[in-house]
């Protein structure tokens, strides 16, 4: 084992560090006023669309002492600020260059946001006018023409709120006249137990600088009385059955349709109660239902369609074929796509469990992507900078990007789906502050003597679980982070706890993943801690021989992380200070280590039995200078042409 190099990796807070100014050619050239327009849910396309991204108002201000409690406040009478600050620009989050504020939200300070919305016409007077938010980090209450609507807490799931009730409307009630958007924001980082990923109020080594309020797209869309709430899509494991749920929010005339394949069903009949259908009543799939204090007026009604797809043509990273499909209910009509694959464990021919890919053995190239960016943070400075990650990682022979402890826009997703990167989902870690030394060094060092701890109730202080809260708040968000994402191709795993990060319970989480969603295998541990079940014995392994473990209760194996090989650029990095696991100093030495690494130690190990690895990283972030590519992503560190037969053969 590397120890000097283990013991050096240790990281620590460097929170007065000062950034240098990184762009990507992306935000270098944004145009403000145009700033990610696409059409934020891929999966879930209407033609009325109005998208709200640009300059808000904006005021940081202290909160009162009545609010400064560690529950969400939802008290209606808060005081807005009459007086704003400036203005920031939605949707980077004001701690992030792109927004033009740079300033960061205390847990002792309220984040206040402020636009008028556009005054449109609707069709009817009857229409329905749903406000959307792609993701706001952390807890928000919104706010039309002063009127308290809603609020939401979590910062990594989209939610949507009917307004229609508030809203002020010409006297023949089709025209929207004057009408003012706000919302309150507050966000605890990782001063508390809720889910906040990597970010942290006191940013150093593998933990990066915290974030806060609207960093998803904002939109409007008008929606007849009776519309479609939510799809669920589910490809069958036979590779020719399709399953179609349908949720509306009225009894209609419900059809599904592929254009340009013939198949076409309708049903008017509908059930109130479905123990199949995700719909939760509190978040769901595509679109989740209105939020509202009052919750009244909601009654959903439920459609059930099955397909058979002869000689269907099968999705793959090789082959991304996606088919597109068309619901309607009513005057409502939807446009969305699936694809026609599976994800399984299965033997080999020689007796060794692996992921098997339309029930073929497929072996997982994996790379770790932090969904970090110099100029924006969380968010990407545009769409093509999203393409650009999923992209490079294909050129550099990369067939699956695990998407770490974060939950990435919806645009990232299609875009996966449609050129072909297959996805590990992590859940986004909480709980308070981590014991490092209990969770992460001592695991690191012996991984076989303090790797194996129990995560039940007598070790839930040690996990940083000792908050009941917490620990509901999480399995909440875990069975919602599956109900929005259950539709996209590329998931081929649910990962639910990371090193011990507020990990608790884990093989009941599993059960209850297994609930929700039984076409995917679950990476239940990842790196330590494994509790016996899941789908994967998954380990990460930066100081040690890579090697393969027989796991005795048959799973595949899996190396979750591993390489983490760190080259500082100068000009290209954050700072002057290096962290990362092995260091070299030029591209040259860590080319060379990098080819070494992935042909003479891990690919070997696939005959052994090897099912997938995932290197550390994508990409710099902040210190942290192990990625393939630069923070910015103006260099990709290592050539992939240095061996044109690096990866050949790996899948057939």
């Amino acid at each position: 084992m590397d120890l000097i190099d283990a013991i050096k990796s240790i990281d620590k807070p460097h929170e007065d560090d000062i950034l240098n100014r990184l762009y990507t050619v992306w935000g270098e050239n944004l145009d403000f006023s145009k700033v990610l327009r696409e059409y934020p849910r891929p999966q879930f396309v209407r033609d009325s669309y109005i998208n709200l991204n640009g300059y808000w108002d904006y005021c940081i201000v202290d909160k009162p002492a009545e609010f400064k409690s560690e529950a969400l406040n939802k008290s209606f009478d808060s005081e807005m600020p009459s007086v704003m600050d400036g203005v920031i620009l939605v949707p980077f989050s004001p701690e992030a260059m792109l927004s033009g504020v740079e300033r960061r939200l205390l847990p002792d300070q309220f984040l206040w946001y402020r636009r008028s919305l556009p005054d449109i016409s609707r069709k009817q007077n009857t229409s329905r006018i749903l406000l959307h938010f792609g993701a706001v980090d952390q807890f928000a209450c919104i706010y039309i023409n002063g009127s308290f609507v809603a609020s939401h807490s979590g910062g990594y799931l989209p939610f949507t709120v009917d307004i229609t009730d508030y809203l002020s409307f010409s006297q023949d009630g089709l025209t929207l006249c004057g009408n003012t958007l706000s919302v309150r924001v507050e966000d605890s980082s990782d001063s508390s137990y809720h889910s906040r990923g990597k970010q942290t109020l006191r940013r150093g080594g593998m933990y990066y600088s915290c974030q806060s309020g609207i960093w998803q797209t904002v939109w409007i869309e008008e929606v007849p009385s009776s519309y479609i709430r939510e799809v669920r899509i589910r490809p069958e494991s036979d590779l020719k059955t399709l399953t179609v749920q349908v949720c509306t929010s009225a009894p209609e005339r419900v059809a599904v349709r592929f254009p340009g394949h013939e198949m076409v069903r309708s049903a008017d009949s509908y059930e109130t109660k479905s123990n199949s259908f995700a719909c939760s009543g509190i978040f769901s799939s595509d679109t989740c239902p209105s939020l509202s204090e009052s919750g009244s007026g909601f009654r959903p009604c439920y459609y059930l369609f099955s397909f058979t797809i002869d000689d269907a043509h099968l999705w793959s990273p090789e082959d991304p074929y996606l088919y597109p499909i068309q619901i309607t209910a009513g005057s409502d009509s939807v446009r969305s796509y699936f694809a026609m694959r599976s994800y399984g464990i299965e033997q080999d021919e020689n007796g060794f469990a692996r992921f098997c890919l339309n029930h073929k053995p497929y072996f997982l190239m994996g790379v770790l992507d932090q969904g970090y960016w110099p100029d924006g943070l969380y968010t990407a400075p545009a769409d093509d900078a999203l393409i650009y990650d999923i992209k490079e990682m294909k050129r550099l022979h990369y067939n699956m990007m695990r998407k770490h402890i974060k939950v990435e826009s919806a645009r990232w997703y299609y875009h996966c789906d449609r050129l072909g990167m297959i996805v590990w989902q992590d859940m986004v870690s909480g709980g308070s502050s981590y014991a490092k030394p209990v969770v992460s060094y001592l695991p690191t060092l012996f991984p076989k003597v303090f790797g194996r701890m129990p995560d039940g109730p007598a070790y839930y202080n040690t996990f940083s679980r000792g908050s009941a809260e917490g620990r509901s708040e999480w399995l909440e968000e875990m069975k919602n982070t599956i109900y929005y994402l259950y539709n996209v191709p590329s998931i081929a795993s649910w990962v639910l706890f990371n090193e011990g990060w507020g990990q608790f319970n884990a093989a009941g989480a599993t059960i209850m993943a297994k609930e929700i969603d039984d076409t995917r295998p679950i990476d239940q541990a990842s790196g330590w801690f494994d509790e016996g079940s899941g789908n994967f014995r998954s380990v990460h392994n930066y100081f040690r021989p890579l090697s393969v473990e027989k796991d005795k209760a048959g799973r595949a194996f899996v190396i979750s992380e591993y390489g983490g090989l760190a080259c500082h650029i100068d000009g290209h990095s954050s700072v002057d200070r290096i962290y990362g696991y092995k260091k070299y100093d030029t591209l040259d030495e860590l080319g060379v280590a990098y080819y070494n690494l992935i042909n003479a130690d891990m690919k070997p190990l696939i005959a052994k039995g090897l099912s997938g690895a995932v290197y550390t990283q994508l990409s710099d972030v902040e210190e942290e200078v192990n990625g393939l590519m630069t923070y910015d992503r103006r260099i990709t560190k290592i050539n992939p042409d240095l061996d044109p037969h690096m990866t050949t053969h790996i899948n057939g």
